[in-house]
């Protein structure tokens, strides 16, 4: 029995290494010589080659651009040498994606038939190193497949299963045979219409690409971007780069909610979702169809949401459907339209609101954690006429970098325009601003008022044992009373003093998420003496709370 060299030595031209595993990401089709609609596309990523040594009628044509298809062919004019002649396309994928799906539309023909020492064929692989996923050899009963007038017939399609994807998809026909005692020929003169002793057609290629890494965003400026208030169209100024596909996108959530969407440069067209694709992903018909980095400048249609505070996400695509977020805040929306019910008995637009710390005239209260604080409030109209049943609206932001603000249950006034608010006692340091609108859902108010609470941070502490010696150990252990707590827990500083001396620093610890906390200390001199100690945590941007202290315990050496 003769061994057989098929697929014309294409392992040895296209020798790839399996693809390294990579974590699911952002995926985009790609769509090749024609969309699944049937529209014309290019070819992008696809190269074609003959054989170096080959028949001079060996062919590696593209007609795609007048509905055609790509074309590997060996032509009858000649004779064919075994394992040589081959003509054949490549699809190589970008290195920062890989092949994650892939459908075929092909269709062939081994019209030159073979003889007993050589075969004309036609084959697909993707990648060669996993072997070959599609052939027809003429030697083996095979002598046509698809049909070659119905280009996106189903005959045709054919979907490459996706543990056979790596980088690369090729396809080609060749001359196949027995390599011993000699290279043995496919003979001339016999071929099909279009004079192709073998042939193989790609009319289409929807292929789907992974892209793990993601676009970066900054130098986010614009009205939108610190505005308290905004109405119409707002702008978003921003820089974004990505290392693959291209940026794609703005997307403007409003309360968890897509309002809107825009691509930020469409690059001519290129830049174009031309959609067509079943499972909901982007269609191009390039490998990197959007930008590497754009200077954006996207506006933002606040008509399109309801006047009022709203949480506000923008975020920047890729191609490929990864994201990094551009902006997140509290915003309020100001836009003219009908007013609502008034807000309250004898409500004006000339309104003034009066508030102020149940305990202190000044617009800043500072104190001690775990007190109930109290702010009182009245509301009148023109001449002091009193404002009664009104809503005043509470918005209230925690002192700490990224907090979010939220609003309180909005209090009411009395028959005398009076309110009332209490703080829970376990209140951080945070800004409170009360705001009273003429008519209910007015964009702006009529009266507000801003007050500031700072918050003292408090620890619990123990010390055990009480009583000590020179060489015996003291531990510490207790916790912040107050958070939210940094993810990666807060410094805390540990102190003594002995007597009426000023506090000495002798250690810097840090906490837990949870606020909790343990350390210890050695005695290196004899006694006898008396010693405080405290933990102190000092005010830092990431924690709602100003600098404070434990409680002072004291321990005696002997």
């Amino acid at each position: 029995m003769r061994k057989w060299i098929l697929m014309g030595g294409l392992a040895a031209m296209l020798a790839l290494s399996a693809p390294g595993s990579q974590a699911k990401a952002g995926e985009y089709h790609v769509y090749s010589c024609r969309t699944p609609d049937g529209e014309v596309a290019p070819v992008d990523g696809w190269s074609g080659s003959v054989a170096p040594g080959g028949a001079k009628d060996d062919y590696a044509e593209d007609t795609c651009p007048l509905g055609g298809a790509l074309i590997a062919a060996l032509g009858d004019e000649t004779t064919h040498v075994a394992n040589t002649d081959r003509a054949s396309w490549v699809f190589e994928a970008p290195t920062f994606d890989h092949l994650t799906s892939a459908d075929v539309w092909r269709a062939g023909d081994n019209a030159g038939g073979g003889s007993g020492n050589a075969t004309y064929e036609f084959w697909l692989t993707s990648p060669p190193s996993k072997g070959v996923v599609d052939q027809c050899i003429w030697a083996v009963g095979c002598f046509s497949l698809g049909e070659s007038d119905q280009p996106l017939s189903g005959a045709n399609s054919l979907a490459i299963p996706a543990t056979r994807l790596g980088s690369q998809i090729a396809f080609g026909a060749s001359c196949g045979g027995a390599t011993q005692p000699e290279p043995y020929e496919c003979a001339e003169g016999q071929g099909d219409h279009a004079n192709y002793a073998a042939v193989i057609y790609v009319y289409a290629a929807d292929l789907t690409l992974e892209q793990a890494a993601g676009p970066s965003v900054g130098g986010a400026g614009g009205e939108l971007a610190s505005a308290p208030t905004v109405g119409g169209t707002s702008d978003l100024t921003f820089n974004a780069s990505d290392p693959g596909a291209g940026v794609f996108e703005a997307v403007f959530s409003v309360d968890g909610k897509v309002v809107q969407d825009a691509v930020i440069n469409e690059e001519g067209g290129r830049c174009r979702n031309v959609g067509q694709a079943s499972d909901g992903l982007p269609a191009f018909l390039y490998l990197q169809p959007c930008p590497a980095s754009v200077s954006a400048d996207v506006g933002f249609d606040t008509t399109h949401v309801s006047n009022g505070p709203h949480h506000l996400v923008v975020s920047v695509l890729d191609a490929a459907g990864n994201a990094a977020q551009v902006l997140d805040r509290t915003v309020t929306i100001a836009n003219p339209g009908a007013p609502g019910p008034p807000n309250g008995s004898d409500a004006s637009s000339q309104a003034q609101l009066v508030a102020r710390w149940g305990s202190s005239p000044k617009a800043v209260l500072v104190g001690g954690y775990g007190r109930q604080r109290t702010i009182r409030g009245r509301l009148t109209g023109p001449g002091g006429k009193p404002i009664s049943g009104a809503q005043i609206d509470v918005l209230v932001t925690p002192a700490y970098t990224g907090a979010k603000s939220a609003t309180m249950k909005d209090p009411r006034t009395a028959p005398d325009g009076q309110f009332t608010l209490r703080l829970p006692a376990g209140a951080s340091s945070r800004t409170i601003r009360l705001a009273y609108r003429a008519h209910l859902g007015d964009p702006r108010p009529a009266a507000e008022k801003t007050l500031k609470l700072t918050v003292k941070a408090a620890l619990s502490l123990s010390i055990s044992p009480r009583t000590a010696s020179v060489g015996s150990t003291i531990r510490f252990r207790g916790r912040l009373l107050g958070g939210p707590v940094p993810a990666g827990g807060k410094p805390l500083v540990l102190e003594a003093r002995s007597g009426g001396s000023p506090w000495i620093e002798f250690d810097v610890i840090r906490s837990d998420r949870r606020g909790r906390y343990r350390a210890s200390y050695t005695f290196k001199f004899p006694g006898p003496a008396g010693y405080q100690f405290r933990v102190l945590c000092e005010g830092e941007a990431d924690y709602p709370f100003a600098t404070g202290a434990s409680p002072v315990l004291h321990v005696f050496e002997h």
